[in-house]
C-alpha cells in the first residue's frame, strides 16, 4: 500500500515546515509547494534523515495551471492525496489611503484566490475517492477587520466563506473541510520583527506568549484524525495570555 499524502501549499519556514515534520512523524508522504521550493532542501534533507519521506515543488499557488499540473503529477508519481491544506499567508499592512488596486489584488490573489484553487483541485480528486481532509489556515483577520488591514481581512473573510461553503457540500461526501483561526503571533522572523518595532524585545517575553509552529501542526493533525461523527469545521487557537 502507498503511503498516505499530504500536500501543504504554503510551505514556508515556519508554519508550513512544523506540519510537514508532524506528518511525516506520522507516516505520510509530504508534499510541500512554495513559490521557491529550493528553500525546503534542508528541511527535506532533515525528514528523510529521520525516515521520512518529503518532497518540495516550486509552486505558485495563484496559477491554477500550477496547481492543477501539481496535483496530477502527485497523485500519478506518489499516491492519492489525503490531507490537503491551504496554508498561503499575504499578512501585510497597508493604511487604507496606500492600498491600492495592485496591493489589494494581490492580497486577495494571496490569502483568498490560492485558496479556493488548491482547495477545489482537491475536491476534484477527494469526491470520487469520497475521502480527504481539505484545511484552511485563517487568521484574527478571518473574523474582524483591523486598521490597515483592510486588503488581508477582506482576502480572509472570503477564505473563510469559501471553506463553509466547500464543509457544507462536501462533508456528505466524507470530506472533512475545517477553518484553523489562528488568534495569534506566532513566532516567526516576521512576529519577532513586528515586536521589535513596538520596541520590545521577543526574547523577553513571557514563556508561551507567542505560539509555536508546532502547535499549529499538532492541531492540523488532531483535526484529520477526529471521528467523522464529531468533526470540526472552525476551531480558534491562540496562547493563553492572549486578549480577545
Amino acid at each position: 500500500m502507498p503511503q498516505p499524502v499530504c500536500l501543504i501549499v504554503g510551505a514556508g519556514d515556519y508554519i508550513g515546515a512544523a506540519i510537514a515534520r508532524r506528518f511525516a512523524a506520522g507516516g505520510f508522504c509530504v508534499c510541500l509547494g512554495r513559490r521557491n521550493g529550493e528553500k525546503n532542501a534542508a528541511l527535506v534533507a532533515e525528514i528523510a534523515a529521520q525516515g521520512g519521506n518529503a518532497h518540495s515543488y516550486s509552486l505558485d499557488a495563484r496559477d491554477e495551471s500550477q496547481i492543477k499540473a501539481r496535483f496530477a503529477a502527485i497523485e500519478n508519481e506518489l499516491g492519492p492525496l489525503e490531507v490537503v491544506i491551504a496554508n498561503v499567508g499575504g499578512n501585510v499592512r497597508f493604511p487604507i489611503l496606500e492600498t491600492t488596486e495592485r496591493v489589494f489584488t494581490k492580497v486577495w490573489q494571496m490569502a483568498c484566490l490560492s485558496g479556493f484553487l488548491t482547495s477545489r483541485e482537491a475536491a476534484h480528486y477527494m469526491v470520487p475517492r469520497q475521502r480527504g481532509s481539505i484545511f484552511f489556515t485563517g487568521a484574527t483577520a478571518s473574523l474582524r477587520g483591523g486598521a490597515g488591514f483592510a486588503a488581508f481581512a477582506s482576502a480572509k473573510f472570503g477564505l473563510r466563506a469559501v471553506a463553509q461553503s466547500m464543509a457544507r457540500e462536501l462533508g456528505p461526501h466524507n470530506i472533512h473541510v475545517a477553518h484553523l483561526v489562528i488568534d495569534a503571533g506566532v513566532d516567526t522572523a516576521f512576529v519577532r520583527d513586528r515586536v521589535r518595532q513596538r520596541g520590545e524585545d521577543p526574547d523577553t517575553l513571557p514563556e508561551d506568549t507567542l505560539m509555536r509552529p508546532e502547535s499549529v501542526a499538532d492541531t492540523y493533525w488532531m483535526l484529520h484524525h477526529q471521528s467523522r461523527d464529531g468533526w470540526t469545521h472552525e476551531l480558534d487557537l491562540r496562547p493563553f495570555a492572549e486578549k480577545f
